[in-house]
């Protein structure tokens, strides 16, 4: 469990291909106080550490990991959002994220607000997945508000900590982002579908 709060990023430093699995090696502040069975979010997607080496940890994304995200795209040196798993007792400051992903998104369009960023994406409405006015969304794993919901579409507002502090400063037209919708959510969803039955 998680709270889409970003902790640190982490830069991509090796990466190896072993059958239909992929091991992601990365260097991060963070890397001294894991231990190996941990738990850790990569742009929103919840990953078992296997190995540990000075500064840098290894983690493996099997094949439906994948398939559903954007750790396929990922390169050496690219920027990656971590946050390790929540404590009990501690503040909720995001909202329940799962470290799930539901699905990916492309970025639309990019715009400056005098201070601040307004993000638009767009994802396939196919796979069910809904967004509300003023509701939840996880974005590579951030916790954010929706603004401007539609059908297959939503914008977020990023104000400068988040802009300088997560990997949103290297998203352009056209980057592909991993969702993760709000659980609540996902509920109604399933159950309006089950009621149509």
């Amino acid at each position: 469990m998680f709270t889409g709060i970003i902790e640190t990023i982490g830069t991509v430093s090796h990466l190896e291909n072993e059958l239909d699995n992929l091991h992601i090696t990365i260097k991060s502040s963070i890397t001294s106080e894991l231990k190996i069975d941990q738990s850790v979010a990569h742009n929103g997607v919840c990953l078992t550490v296997v190995k540990i080496d000075e500064d840098a940890y290894t983690v493996t994304a099997i094949k439906e990991t994948l398939n559903k995200t954007n750790l396929g795209t990922l390169k050496i040196d690219d920027a990656v959002n971590l946050e390790r798993a929540m404590k009990l007792g501690d503040r909720l400051d995001g909202h329940i994220v799962q470290g799930h992903v539901d699905q990916t998104a492309v970025c639309t369009e990019v715009k400056e607000e005098n201070g601040s960023w307004i993000f638009t994406f767009k994802y396939d409405a196919a796979l069910n997945n809904i967004t509300i006015e003023k509701g939840s969304i996880t974005v590579n794993g951030t916790s954010l508000t929706v603004v401007n919901s539609q059908k297959d579409q939503f914008s977020v507002a990023i104000i400068p900590y988040t802009y300088e502090h997560t990997n949103f400063k290297t998203f352009k037209k056209g980057s592909v982002v991993n969702l993760e919708f709000d659980v609540l959510g996902k509920y109604v969803a399933r159950l309006n579908d089950l009621s149509k039955e």
